[in-house]
């Protein structure tokens, strides 16, 4: 199914035409001149073939796939070095996270190359070219050459950059500029592309110009829909490597910064632009995450979550402050951030409410607030709360749950304040097992010993019967409760697991105390 092309889309290309030797530059500490020649091998079908090689030695007729001994003989004195494919994953994928300062909307695009979605971002950086020239320094900055190429659909884009001369496709000018591309843009198979090659097609406006049936007769039936993507009539969207946030506040710095007051100026700033953008939307939002981009490529993300959606700029910015503070690893400015990001996730509605002057407000604020600033004090791990589970098992009717994490409005159901407590708040896991008495076999313990300690019952209530949980493996025997008080007025929560005639015999155990 095609989809409507959007005008207004436009997608960056970015191809590291010499990636691998690149960063065998960068590894080095003393890295060779440029007119140096090297090549990067790898064992291929019981041969040393080359995989990647530099600038110097492709200018002399040297490409992958040919054989390592094959290049000694037309190239003598080329230095071989064995390739690592890791790293150059790596370092792409590092590079990818550095070019997210750019847009949130980057991906890679393999092999060596990235493609940013920069829809209304090039404003930020004075227009399309200015974006362009940006980020090409910044590869540059980074060691990496770098061919660049901004056109409406990211097929279109990705032609120009690896197969045409690249630059910024005015608004248009997609299909035009595609149709010089040479045939290699649609990156067929080498036998279709041997094949239309022999039929004295050259150029996308010599595929353009024919009839399609034939073409999908011959080359398959998406070849047509292949060719109307590279020539931007088909729009196919990126899939982001990690999603965009709903809402989204960037700050591009003329100077970079190193001081952190001026780190927390600019964090308070972008907190108010995302206020004023939540508020327009009725919304909050329980997860912040600020980026940090160094000049050096070095990217920080410090995440912020809490416990019921907030969008003012003081109360996000207030246990920012913490987090900052509390940070194990504090953050290192280096040789200055110049662009920071802050992104607002899990939106939900928050609906505008208005207290009463003789009422105070509802206590589960302050407890939000509360567990906020002590989870970005310590760390959303070491806040913790109870949460009901519906369970009649007692040891399995509570969990405990990230204080942050447990749903909002969570209450657990209202004990009658005429009736003493049904539970007890301190529980055995697992219940301790005591020898007790009964002077009838459904009645009560009238004695019972635990811990060495005699203890005789006085006053008790129950049963109350919890019947196993069937669907459960293995499955519990029937337990009936008592709540006992002994001669020194200490009160017990005990059961009998089983009947008596039952094979096993019936046990007795404390499972809680009652304060």
């Amino acid at each position: 199914m095609r989809r409507a092309v959007s005008s207004r889309r436009r997608h960056l290309a970015v191809w590291f035409p010499v990636l691998p030797t690149d960063r065998l530059r960068r590894e080095q500490a003393d890295p060779a001149p440029p007119e140096h020649l090297v090549v990067l091998v790898d064992k291929d079908r019981g041969a040393l073939r080359l995989t990647a090689a530099n600038p110097a030695a492709l200018s002399l007729g040297l490409s992958p796939g040919m054989t390592l001994a094959d290049a000694q003989a037309r190239v003598p004195g080329i230095a071989a070095v064995p390739h690592d494919g890791e790293a150059d994953a790596r370092l792409l994928r590092a590079v990818l996270e550095d070019f997210d300062r750019f847009t949130p909307m980057a991906a890679l695009d393999a092999p060596n190359g990235l493609m940013l979605d920069v829809t209304g971002c090039a404003h930020l950086f004075g227009g399309e070219a200015r974006m362009v020239g940006v980020v090409r320094a910044r590869a540059e900055r980074l060691g990496l050459q770098v061919r660049l190429a901004l056109a409406r659909t990211p097929q279109t884009a990705r032609a120009l950059a690896r197969f045409g001369p690249g630059g910024v496709a005015p608004e248009g000018q997609d299909a035009a500029l595609a149709r010089c591309l040479p045939v290699a843009a649609m990156e067929l198979a080498p036998r279709d592309h041997q094949a239309i090659r022999r039929a004295g097609l050259k150029t996308l406006g010599d595929l353009d110009a024919r009839p399609r049936a034939p073409l999908a007769a011959r080359f398959g039936a998406d070849f047509p829909d292949r060719l109307d993507r590279v020539m931007g009539r088909v729009d196919v969207r990126i899939t982001p490597h990690r999603p965009a946030a709903p809402v989204t506040v960037d700050r591009v710095l003329a100077e970079p910064i190193t001081d952190l007051d001026a780190v927390h100026a600019v964090i308070a700033d972008l907190l108010k632009g995302a206020e004023q953008q939540l508020e327009t939307r009725g919304q909050g939002a329980r997860r912040f995450v600020l980026s940090l981009y160094r000049l050096d490529g070095h990217v920080r993300r410090i995440a912020l979550q809490t416990a019921r959606p907030v969008r003012e700029a003081g109360v996000v910015m207030r246990l920012f402050r913490e987090r900052l503070a509390a940070l194990a690893r504090p953050v290192d400015p280096g040789f200055g951030f110049d662009h920071l990001r802050l992104g607002a996730e899990h939106l939900r509605a928050v609906a505008a409410r208005q207290i009463a002057f003789d009422r105070r407000p509802h206590g589960g604020e302050a407890l939000d607030a509360l567990i906020d600033q002590l989870s970005a004090r310590l760390g959303p791990e070491a806040v913790l709360r109870v949460t009901p589970v519906a369970s009649h098992l007692p040891e399995r009717s509570s969990r405990l749950t990230l204080a942050q994490a447990a749903p909002c409005g969570e209450v657990w159901p209202a004990p009658d304040p005429e009736s003493p407590p049904l539970r007890p708040l301190h529980l055995f896991d697992p219940p301790q097992p005591v020898e007790a008495v009964a002077l009838a076999p459904d009645s009560p313990p009238a004695r019972f010993q635990w811990r060495r300690a005699t203890h005789r019952v006085i006053r008790a209530e129950g049963p109350e019967r919890i019947e196993a949980e069937w669907w459960r493996a293995p499955r519990h025997r029937v337990r009936d409760y008592y709540r006992v008080e002994d001669e020194e007025g200490r009160r017990f929560w005990l059961f009998r697991a089983g009947g008596y005639g039952d094979d096993p015999p019936p046990r007795w155990y404390v499972h809680g105390l009652f304060a």
